[in-house]
C-alpha cells in the first residue's frame, strides 16, 4: 500500500508517518517508481506506536516494542527491553500519582481553611450581597 492509504488506515497523516521513517521507526522502502511501499506489518507497527502514545509514551520509549516486533514476535511488549520500558513507565505514573495526592491534600486543606474564616468572617454580618442583582 501507498502512504496515504497507510496513514488513512492507521488514522494518522502521511506528514506523521515520513517523521517515523525519518526517526527509524518505519521502515523506508520504495517501489521502482519511488513511491513508499508499505505492508500490513508496518501498519501493526504504527497501531502499536499510536496506542503506546495513546498511553502517554513518548515517541523514543515506542522503539523497543517497534524493534520487538520487526524481530518477529507476535505482540510488540513480548521482549526484554519492552518489558523494562513499561516498568519504567509504570514507576513514572507512580511518582506522577503520589505527587497528584500530594496536591490535592494541599488543595483540600486550603479550601476547608477557607471555609472556615468565610463562615468565621460572616457569622453576625449581613450576608453579602451581589452587585449585579441589585
Amino acid at each position: 500500500m501507498r502512504i496515504g492509504e497507510l496513514a488513512e488506515r492507521a488514522g494518522t497523516s502521511t506528514r506523521t508517518l515520513r517523521y517515523y521513517e525519518s526517526r527509524g521507526l518505519l521502515p523506508s522502502r520504495r517501489s521502482p517508481n519511488g513511491y513508499r511501499t508499505y505492508d500490513e506489518d508496518d501498519l501493526r507497527l504504527l497501531r502499536q506506536i499510536r496506542t503506546l502514545q495513546d498511553f502517554g509514551f513518548d515517541l523514543e520509549e515506542t522503539r523497543p516494542f517497534v524493534e520487538c516486533l520487526r524481530a518477529g514476535h507476535p505482540a510488540g511488549d513480548s521482549c526484554p527491553a519492552s518489558l523494562a520500558v513499561y516498568r519504567r513507565k509504570l514507576g513514572e505514573l507512580d511518582a506522577l500519582i503520589s505527587r497528584l495526592a500530594d496536591v490535592r491534600d494541599q488543595v483540600g486543606r486550603q479550601l476547608a481553611e477557607a471555609e472556615r474564616a468565610a463562615a468565621e468572617g460572616s457569622e453576625g454580618a449581613a450576608a453579602p450581597r451581589c452587585e449585579m442583582t441589585g
